[in-house]
């Protein structure tokens, strides 16, 4: 299982920071497994953006719900990652992750792409 991450690594601030995690080799999109967004600062630890589900239900950091969707693309076995109105601290490597449902856990990781916010 592979699951790669792609999208601009520059993003102007107020602008909106879009990315695509693209996953191979099984399905992320049913059932048993849910996808994840992680990122982590310069300097600093992880930290969870949200998550998709199979449905489609989404669930995000309270921290970031207002500014963020996540979405799921079962045709394309694809979660995508959109955060709004961003700004210098949302500069990070930003990974996605495939989670087992039934033991809540992350089994596979893509390697991360770094996003940088800056005018």
């Amino acid at each position: 299982v592979q699951l790669q991450e792609s999208g601009p690594g520059l993003v102007k601030p107020s602008q909106t920071l879009s990315l695509t995690c693209t996953v191979s080799g099984d399905s992320i999109t049913t059932n048993v497994y849910y996808g994840t967004w992680i990122r982590q600062p310069p300097g600093k630890g992880l930290e969870w953006v949200g998550a998709v589900t199979y449905s489609g239900k989404a669930y995000y950091s309270p921290s970031l719900r207002s500014r963020t969707s996540i979405r799921r693309d079962t045709r394309k076995n694809q979660i995508t990652l959109q955060l709004r109105s961003v700004t210098p601290e949302d500069t990070a490597i930003y990974y996605c992750a495939r989670g087992v449902v039934a033991r809540d856990e992350l089994d596979y990781w893509g390697e991360g792409t770094q996003v940088t916010v800056s005018s």
